[in-house]
């Protein structure tokens, strides 16, 4: 069997369960890079590959990409179950530290140590996604093909500031395109 016809690997409810709350109590202010790292180094329940496909999806899909990302893994390692137990223990926890420490800035938020702490988390919270990017990066660099997507599309949002969803769907059809010649390249041209 190859890499990707490989059967995945047996998963439990409880495991499904219990590593998304891992992941969901790993970080403020955005969990990504920690669930990159636990769901393909870690638990090696993904490949780098098919979680940057992964994600990529989870991106195009409404709501936040780690929790569409926790639907996607759930549901294939436990089916409807598994959809329904993988978010909830990704939000369970920090639903839980977020309600206590609302309580606690209401008490104390004007403090000045407590505003030094919080801009403190928010620059770790910075480095830890571009770490990930990073690493994201890393795992596309045998296909040289993808950087001229991430141009263009750094250039179409970040610069020309065109909508989202435009940029997107000229970007799947584009890629589209390309994925096309590229498999009928592989299959030699058709022929």
């Amino acid at each position: 069997m190859t890499e990707q016809t490989k059967a995945p690997p047996a998963v439990t409810l409880a495991a499904l369960f219990f590593g998304f709350s891992k992941i969901g109590l790993s970080g403020f202010g955005g969990v990504l890079p920690f669930a990159r790292h636990y769901l393909v180094e870690t638990s090696r329940w993904m490949a780098a590959e098919e979680f940057n496909q992964q994600l990529g999806l989870c991106q195009f899909l409404p709501g936040p990409n780690v929790v569409n990302l926790a639907v996607v893994v759930g549901r294939r390692y436990g089916g409807l179950a598994g959809a329904c137990l993988a978010p909830f223990g990704l939000l369970a926890g920090p639903v839980a530290i977020v309600l206590l420490l609302a309580l606690l800035y209401d008490a104390y938020g004007a403090l000045p140590q407590a505003q030094s702490m919080l801009r403190g988390i928010a620059a770790a919270g910075s480095g830890l996604l571009f770490a990930m990017a990073f690493r994201m990066a890393l795992a596309i660099k045998r296909k040289p093909y993808f950087l001229p997507f991430t141009v263009l599309v750094f250039v179409a949002i970040a610069l020309l500031r065109w909508p989202l969803p435009a940029v997107m769907l000229a970007g799947i059809a584009l890629s589209g395109a390309v994925a096309y010649g590229l498999l009928n390249k592989d299959d030699g041209g058709g022929e």
